[in-house]
């Protein structure tokens, strides 16, 4: 009979083709789009030029000239030492929308003292009152510096968004003069990006810059910068950006020398700049090939105290801007995960200068459909006909190939070509139309084989050898019960019984008894099995219906044991497994033995491989020998169930002490992170790494006040193991940014995580969360943890240091994290002397 249209490959592959175009604009499409984009700008080397450079208000300079927001003479004294070097263009990306003013106990002293007679009676008085009016007026001496230089380039703030109504109030006449007005093109093919608010600097300061620009980043769904936005519309009116000005004085130019043609481009002078429909430009990102940048970036008190030499600033554009820890915000781009905005910024004028930029040409977006177009009429024409392996090979070319000329194109011509919708259409195509044939004819053909009854108990018997129990119980059950089955079902029984899985022991015995219950010891056994059911369960955490029972001996019950161990009652449960008090009969010591139920959570090689990874684990945490980490004992299996022996300890882990009303003594709490710190050190120092640490495991022995760390190694075992929800086993509020993403670690992770649960006990609050995975994994990779000073003021007064050292070890970057446990503990025991002398 012909088979239906609906049935055929070329029909599946016009479904999976409108599928797909469906899904153009999914995100996970996206997602692929803007990491190939990232990885592309990443690859392309390409050289700034030395015009461009940074003075960064670092960690160096808030150590020497003090914390920040600095007097704006500071400011002041800075621009006219470049104005004295002969700067072409100094750039800021400091916002000035606030006044700096004199202490209010100086102002009241002045007017004090001019309302009293001592000013008439003394005119030295009034000359130094009126020196002091001029020294404390710090906004007017930077005013007059910018008025001095001519070449202050200001940044202002500008928030992106579509506006609804009119603005709250007119704009200051001096940021209006820096508005666009060379604007042409159809606005049909695009406008300048809306913007619904500014925050312009202070009039005082405003005034007297040589030229404004707007500071708006727009960031991707992911929250990463991939794009500058050139231009930006406020209610009508036109700005550039900050680079665009920056950029305009270098070459002698102002608003007016600006032409933007709407959605096209936006031309300097001679400069063109390629632009997306917003005016945006995809600015080049200028690193080495280690991720370092190009930019030469001096430190602010170098400079500021001439040890560097002013003539490096003659003819160059200067850029001055925050790069300390906690003074301004990080931002994610395609070359880096926390760059600061004045490296953005340095690397925006230099895309514009050097016109090395991306772009999206107006024929690309024909090409990519026509790309998608040829790969669906691959799937719906050419793919059905090819044999399974010339299928493949096609595939796997016709890939590369996709990849190899986006990459191309990006890394050789800067053109972003995306070829991810297409790529994705063909291999996802390709696998659902393999597996559609695979399913149609030769599944089709093995289910007709399996319907006959001796087949079904000939894979029975194949299944029962190989140890999957399950399946050979299933293949069993669509054999006709007749004698023929007696055999293979008892031997099932005992199988099941070896396992410990006695609930499933006696489902076997109870269908076998349907038919011959008087075969053997069939009845007996099925009351041995129910007894086993009643009393003592083995097995996974979580009550699993395949846990195993107590051992037999003859007709009664005994203890059960796990190799040498005698197993006394159950203690707890976790992901993986249960943990039992013990005791070894031949020494008389109690242990604590934790045990992992292997083959409920892999199968097949995954189980031998486990298996082989839990073992060298065990072998290698017990080698820690240490007062802060728990002992190993022994490791063992028996009946795939796969155990531990440890010693046992007579407390709780530190899981209780994390909320807000049971809180330690902050003076216990330090010590106990101090003792964790050098058990951690210890470990990485023998090259093992915890990969898991958090309060519920680490053990609060209170008899001694000390704490010992266990689970060393369990995280790794379980890498592969997922659980009922198919969640990846772990704790990912205590998470290291580079353990989430998927990367190598080594201890600093670790270091990462103690750090999280140092803040936990120290406040009874995590310092990451989120109302979804997504959310919290997004939350730990960037966003900063909230000062706990501002979480628990008390702690200022007793250990003010504690922000420093959170903000050390909360780092997202390994390489700015404590290198060590030691170093760690290092700090924190200075910590513990301060409130020690502090509650004397």
């Amino acid at each position: 009979m012909k088979k239906a249209f609906w049935r055929k490959d070329w029909f599946a592959g016009v479904l999976i083709s409108l599928l797909f175009l469906f899904l153009a604009q999914n995100e996970l499409i996206q997602g692929l789009e803007r990491s190939a984009y990232d990885f592309g700008v990443k690859a392309s080397q390409k050289d700034p030029g030395d015009q461009v450079v940074i003075i960064a208000i670092d960690d160096q300079s808030l150590d020497s000239l003090g914390r920040w927001p600095w007097p704006r003479d500071i400011l002041a004294n800075m621009v006219d030492k470049l104005s004295a070097a002969g700067a072409k263009v100094i750039g800021n990306t400091i916002l000035m929308s606030e006044a700096q003013t004199a202490p209010e106990s100086v102002d009241n002293l002045i007017q004090y003292v001019e309302s009293s007679n001592l000013v008439n009676e003394n005119q030295e008085l009034q000359k130094l009152i009126d020196i002091a009016k001029i020294e404390l007026n710090r906004d007017e001496k930077l005013a007059q510096s910018y008025k001095n230089a001519g070449n202050v380039v200001l940044g202002m703030q500008f928030e992106l968004g579509e506006p609804l109504g009119n603005p709250d109030e007119e704009l200051p006449q001096f940021l209006q003069k820096n508005s666009l007005v060379n604007i042409g093109g159809n606005a049909a093919d695009g406008f300048p990006h809306p913007a619904i608010s500014a925050t312009p600097p202070i009039s005082v300061l405003g005034e007297q810059a040589a030229a404004l620009g707007h500071l708006s980043i727009f960031f991707d769904v992911d929250g990463g910068i991939r794009s500058e936005v050139l231009t930006a519309d406020y209610y009508g009116t036109t700005f550039p950006s900050l680079a665009l000005q920056i950029a305009a004085k270098s070459l002698n130019l102002n608003v007016d020398d600006i032409q933007v043609e709407l959605g096209k481009s936006v031309s300097l002078g001679n400069l063109e700049i390629i632009t997306s429909p917003l005016s945006h430009m995809y600015p080049f990102y200028y690193v080495n090939e280690n991720g370092t940048t190009q930019f030469s970036s001096s430190s602010f008190f170098d400079v500021y105290e001439d040890k560097i030499n002013p003539a490096f600033f003659k003819d160059k554009i200067v850029l001055i801007g925050a790069t300390a820890l906690g003074v301004g915000t990080t931002f994610v781009t395609p070359v880096s995960d926390a760059m600061q905005p004045v490296f953005i910024l340095a690397n925006s004028v230099a895309s514009i200068l050097k016109q090395n930029f991306f772009v999206v040409p107006d024929w690309a977006y024909l090409l990519e459909n026509l790309v998608f177009l040829t790969i669906a009429l691959f799937l719906i024409l050419i793919l059905p006909r090819l044999s399974a392996a010339l299928a493949a090979i096609v595939s796997a070319v016709l890939f590369t190939i996709l990849i190899g000329v986006s990459q191309y194109m990006l890394i050789s011509q800067a053109i972003w070509l995306q070829l991810m919708l297409p790529a994705c259409l063909l291999s996802g195509g390709y696998l659902l139309l393999i597996t559609k044939r695979y399913l149609v004819t030769e599944r089709g053909k093995l289910q007709a084989d399996e319907a006959s009854a001796e087949s079904n108990r000939t894979l029975g018997l194949a299944y029962q050898q190989q140890g999957q129990l399950d399946m050979a119980f299933d293949k069993f059950r669509n054999c006709p019960m007749d004698d023929s089955m007696r055999e293979p079902l008892y031997n099932l029984s005992l199988d099941f019984e070896r396992k410990r899985q006695f609930n499933k022991a006696q489902s076997v015995l109870e269908l076998l008894a349907t038919f011959a219950a008087d075969y053997r010891d069939v009845k007996e056994k099925i009351k041995r099995n129910k007894q086993l059911q009643d009393t003592f369960m083995f097995g996974a955490a979580g009550g699993s219906a395949s846990n195993s029972t107590m051992m037999l001996d003859g007709d009664g019950v005994e203890k059960p044991m796990l190799g040498r161990y005698e197993v006394e009652k159950e203690l707890g449960k976790g992901a993986m497994g249960v943990v039992y008090l013990g005791k070894d009969p031949k020494i008389n010591r109690t242990v604590a033995i934790k045990t992992m139920a292997l083959a409920q959570e892999f199968e097949g090689d995954e189980l031998d491989e486990a298996k082989e990874r839990f073992f060298r684990e065990a072998e290698t945490a017990g080698r820690l020998v240490h007062p802060n980490i728990v002992t190993i004992y022994d490791a063992g299996e028996e009946h795939d169930l796969a155990y531990i022996a440890m010693e046992f300890l007579k407390g709780h882990d530190l899981g209780r002490y994390t909320k807000a009303d049971k809180l330690l003594p902050i003076a216990n709490v330090f010590k106990l992170t101090v003792l964790a710190a050098e058990a951690l050190s210890y470990a990485h120092e023998q090259n093992v790494v915890h990969r898991d640490i958090k309060p519920a495991n680490i053990m609060y022995v209170s008899e001694s006040s000390t704490i010992k760390l266990t689970d060393f190694g369990i995280a790794r075992i379980t890498d592969s193991s997922k659980t009922k929800t198919g969640m990846v086993l772990g704790t990912p509020s205590y998470m290291s940014p580079e353990q989430l993403a998927g990367h190598k670690v080594d201890g600093r992770s670790d270091l990462f995580s103690l750090g999280v649960m140092f803040y936990q006990l120290l406040t009874g609050e995590l310092p990451f969360t989120g109302d979804s995975m997504a959310s919290l994994m997004f939350k730990i990779a960037n966003d900063p943890h909230p000062d706990i000073l501002a979480v628990r003021p008390e702690l200022a007064n007793k250990a003010p240091e504690i922000s420093a050292v959170l903000d050390k070890i909360l780092h997202k970057v390994p390489e700015e994290r404590y290198q060590s446990g030691e170093k760690f503990a290092a700090d924190l025991r200075k910590c513990l002397k301060i409130i020690k002398n502090n509650a004397k």
